[in-house]
């Protein structure tokens, strides 16, 4: 179903066509594009470790973009070192969106939360997929080790501003 079969009383003339347009009507970045950081740091590592819940997203070659949320308990996701994660994949649908996806096309996001906190953690990489024993068995899980995991190669980390999230009310007392 098209748009406009949905809302038929907008036309959407007014639309945005360029990034310059897109910067005239929403302004420049912030002074966040400077704390973009290369690999992790120690509050990145602390972030994770602390972090229930993720959501990662993926494309396939196809461009059909998925997000799967990924939670266990804190410290679920293993840092390797400053430059790759480890995500177990516990059983759950079988669907295996992101990893069908992988294997099309390794590039991933990753948004970790952390209850109570406004602010979130951003992670993009390349991921692939692994099933080394010895990794998935420290990955175990009541004597459960995954099948497999995402391995995922850091490009860019960066803390997220958590207005969203303030106005949200998503800890909130409710």
């Amino acid at each position: 179903m098209r748009v406009d079969q949905i809302v038929p009383e907008f036309s959407f003339t007014d639309t945005i066509n360029s990034e310059e347009e897109l910067r005239t009507a929403c302004g420049a970045p912030s002074w966040l594009q400077s704390k973009i950081l290369s690999k992790l740091n120690a509050r990145c590592r602390q972030f994770i470790a602390e972090s229930p819940f993720l959501v990662l997203a993926s494309s396939g070659v196809e461009g059909r973009v998925d997000t799967s949320p990924k939670g266990d308990q804190p410290g679920f996701v293993h840092v390797l070192d400053d430059l790759t994660l480890a995500v177990p994949d516990r059983d759950g649908n079988r669907r295996l969106d992101t990893f069908t996806n992988v294997l099309q096309n390794p590039n991933v996001g990753l948004i970790f939360f952390v209850p109570g906190r406004r602010e979130t953690l951003r992670v993009n990489g390349k991921a692939r997929i692994v099933r080394d024993v010895v990794l998935l068995q420290r990955m175990a899980l009541k004597g459960k080790a995954p099948k497999v995991a995402a391995l995922v190669s850091i490009e860019r980390a960066f803390f997220h501003c958590g207005s969203c999230i303030a106005r949200s009310q998503l800890w909130g007392p409710a």
